[in-house]
């Protein structure tokens, strides 16, 4: 009898047992909770972007906003316009001719994370229905629907463009380049544009007959 009293005590029915018991769930109610804040933050956090396809061919280096105000009045782009820009950084060439010309556009870039700033950027200017954006190789994209072509290249890659261009565009589309030009491909029409002192060349060129 005296050892059920003690077991009863101490065990079932004492105060040291429900003291246990409390501390218990308490402390697994904590774990409980820790993991679905967890949980919540981890499903909150922004999917990482996917790897580059390789390694860009220049830096990126925005075209200040002047000199792509400059570009789009070279090339007459117009709300019938389908505008590419090959390397597209930001989006900011392709989401101004939507936004202020109400011309369509395709941003191609290799890097996601300027795909993923160019998706945002045109959400923000409200321009995302007439814009398409292309994680891809500017030399293997498709470019075939493009009206205007917009490149801010070294000269070398112009050079290895050119190609491309001249075989997958219509006649009559028209090609501006931001301070590099195309070797032999003599432009049309020649701008400078005074831009964070210094005088930035543009030029146009058009593909021609076949």
């Amino acid at each position: 009898m005296q050892r059920d009293r003690g077991f009863t005590e101490r065990g079932v029915g004492g105060n040291g047992r429900h003291r246990a018991t409390g501390r218990y769930r308490a402390i697994l109610c904590a774990i409980v909770a820790a993991s679905c804040m967890a949980g919540i933050g981890f499903a909150q956090q922004p999917a990482p972007a996917p790897p580059a396809l390789r390694a860009p061919d220049v830096r990126y280096d925005p075209t200040a906003m002047d000199v792509v105000q400059a570009m789009l009045r070279l090339a007459k782009v117009n709300a019938g316009d389908v505008v590419y820009d090959l390397g597209c950084g930001d989006g900011r060439i392709v989401i101004t001719a939507a936004r202020e010309l109400n011309a369509r556009g395709v941003c191609v870039d290799i890097d996601p994370q300027r795909i993923a700033e160019s998706r945002e950027n045109a959400r923000e200017a409200g321009v995302t229905d007439r814009i398409r954006f292309r994680n891809e190789d500017l030399f293997t994209t498709d470019i075939g629907d493009a009206t205007v072509v917009m490149l801010f290249l070294f000269p070398d890659l112009n050079l290895k463009v050119r190609p491309k261009l001249l075989r997958e565009l219509k006649p009559g589309t028209r090609i501006v380049s931001h301070w590099h030009d195309m070797g032999d491909w003599t432009p049309q029409e020649t701008v400078r544009v005074r831009s964070a002192g210094r005088e930035r060349p543009i030029y146009l060129r058009t593909v021609p007959e076949r």
